[in-house]
């Protein structure tokens, strides 16, 4: 493979012409586990690097993924992202960083749901299943413990009708003996209605209030900041990327995501294990 120099010189031809260098005019949305960081938490000192130089380019770097307030401040410290904004939660979240805030964050936005229809349609199919609630700003209440690591912030098992009782930002329902395609058909079979979900790399899905996608969230930030809509560049792998890449002037997808991932997408870059964010990141550097 090419030194990733070359990579990122290749990519040039790539983007846009009306897209913007890395500068105060463009945003870049980034997703986190199997974008930045491989699914184990691997960031590699190429990916750090070049977040850092297009921030202090000027960018506005905003982190969109589906993990929680709390799983997402660890990685924004590890990037360097002190000030801007984050999308949390698949888009029922954002916060706002600043190291002059308390603990340097606050939560600006939240977008809730009635969880119960939905959590009691799916435990009829799957009454085994691992069900969790988001508790905004702590963790996790959840029916029982789930793997280690995979839940970040304080972990309280409840009882269900407990789970189901107050508005949610996301619920989660894991079970360790399906595939991603059981998860897929099990949607298509119950049918899941006035809610947005997202079926994750491994048995894994993630459910949040109706139209409320990464895209929705980013696109409330864009007016916010007073992006142009054409100055936007995205980078994602999961399902629950597909939104936010068709949302973005140049939606990118990681080398090896599925093939709607890439069907959405503008481009697809090398992996993550390739550093495939470095070489974007660093095209619109040196643009």
């Amino acid at each position: 493979m090419l030194p990733l120099t070359a990579r990122a010189a290749r990519w040039r031809d790539l983007l846009p012409a009306s897209l913007p260098p890395a500068g105060a005019e463009l945003l870049v949305a980034l997703d986190i586990d199997g974008t930045l960081l491989t699914h184990d938490g691997g960031l590699s000192p190429a990916v750090r690097e070049a977040v850092a130089e297009v921030r202090d380019a000027g960018a506005h770097v905003v982190l969109s993924t589906g993990r929680s307030v709390q799983g997402v401040l660890p990685v924004a410290a590890e990037l360097g992202l002190e000030r801007g904004w984050a999308v949390c939660s698949n888009g029922a979240v954002c916060i706002r960083l600043d190291p002059e805030l308390d603990d340097g964050h606050e939560i600006a936005d939240v977008v809730t749901f009635d969880p119960a229809p939905t959590l009691r349609l799916l435990r009829e199919e799957l009454p085994d299943g691992l069900f969790a609630v988001e508790d905004l700003g702590r963790g996790f209440k959840v029916t029982a413990p789930f793997p280690m690591g995979e839940l970040t912030g304080q972990v309280e098992v409840v009882d269900f009708e407990e789970l189901v009782a107050a508005p949610a930002t996301r619920v989660t329902l894991r079970a360790p003996e399906l595939s991603s395609q059981d998860f897929h058909d099990l949607v298509q079979r119950v049918g899941l209605h006035g809610v947005s979900y997202a079926v994750g790399w491994t048995a894994w899905l993630d459910i949040s209030p109706d139209g409320v996608t990464k895209a929705s969230a980013l696109e409330m930030l864009r007016g916010r900041m007073e992006i142009d809509p054409g100055s936007t560049v995205a980078m994602g792998d999961g399902s629950n990327d597909l939104e936010m890449l068709g949302w973005a002037a140049h939606g990118v997808a990681m080398g090896g995501s599925a093939d709607p991932v890439q069907a959405a997408a503008d481009a697809v870059t090398d992996d993550v294990f390739h550093d495939g964010a470095a070489v974007v990141l660093r095209a619109l550097l040196t643009r």
